[in-house]
C-alpha cells in the first residue's frame, strides 16, 4: 500500500475549510485514501469530520495511504498546501 508522509501546510491545520477541500477531492477518486497521525489509526480522507478529529495542526506530519499511488500523491499534495489562504 503506497504511503507518503507529509507536513500539514494549512495555517489552521486540518480544520473545517482544508478538511472540506481534501475530503471532496478524496471522494472524487476511484480508490480509498486514508490520512493518519503516525502511530494512530488512520481515517477515511473523504470524510471532513473524521479529518478534523485527527487534530493535525500546521506543520504536523501525517501519513497519506491508499491503494493507488497517484491518488495518494493527489491527496498528499493538498495536505501540503495552505488551503485556508
Amino acid at each position: 500500500m503506497p504511503t507518503k508522509s507529509v507536513k500539514v501546510g494549512s495555517a489552521v491545520g486540518l480544520h473545517a475549510r482544508p478538511a472540506a477541500i481534501i475530503s471532496e477531492a478524496a471522494g472524487d477518486l476511484d480508490s480509498e485514501v486514508t490520512i493518519g497521525i503516525p502511530g494512530d489509526e488512520a481515517v477515511d480522507a473523504s470524510s471532513a469530520l473524521l479529518l478534523m478529529t485527527l487534530g493535525a495542526g500546521n506543520g504536523d506530519t501525517v501519513e497519506v495511504s491508499g491503494d493507488d499511488e497517484a491518488d495518494v500523491e493527489t491527496i498528499a499534495a493538498l495536505v501540503e498546501k495552505d488551503l485556508d489562504a
